[in-house]
């Protein structure tokens, strides 16, 4: 089993930094990739950027390509998610996901692809 736990979010200024981390645990050495999720106020949830178990492939929604970076430094560090110049309108709550077994890649933004979900972490950018 894994467990995820997102943190670091809260009260950001606008044109400030966004970096959160989501730390894994449990049986997590048969897991295969880690997603970043996002989901505004009555909006759906969208994937933000995936990593593979091992951070050496990623990948971004075009949505916001240029726009923030996903990292780890191995496959039993926590991931992160950083994003600078930050908007009001980014004021989101943010979900990681684990997806345990190989897939296939095109298929990296459906919720339905992910095994575990964090609980979530709010981000509040003020204006």
């Amino acid at each position: 089993q894994v467990q995820l736990v997102e943190s670091w979010g809260g009260l950001a200024q606008a044109g400030g930094s966004l970096r959160l981390s989501c730390a894994a645990s449990g049986r997590t050495f048969s897991s295969y990739a880690m997603g970043w999720f996002r989901q505004a106020p009555g909006k759906g949830r969208e994937v933000v950027a995936v990593i593979s178990w091992s951070g050496c492939y990623i990948n971004y929604a075009d949505s916001v390509k240029g726009r923030l970076n996903i990292s780890k430094e191995n496959a039993e560090n926590p991931v992160y998610l950083q994003k600078n110049s930050l908007k009001p309108e980014e004021t989101v709550l943010y979900y990681c996901a684990v997806r345990r077994a190989p897939f296939q890649w095109l298929n990296y933004g459906s919720l339905g692809a992910y095994d575990y979900w964090g609980q979530g972490t709010q981000v509040t950018v003020s204006s």
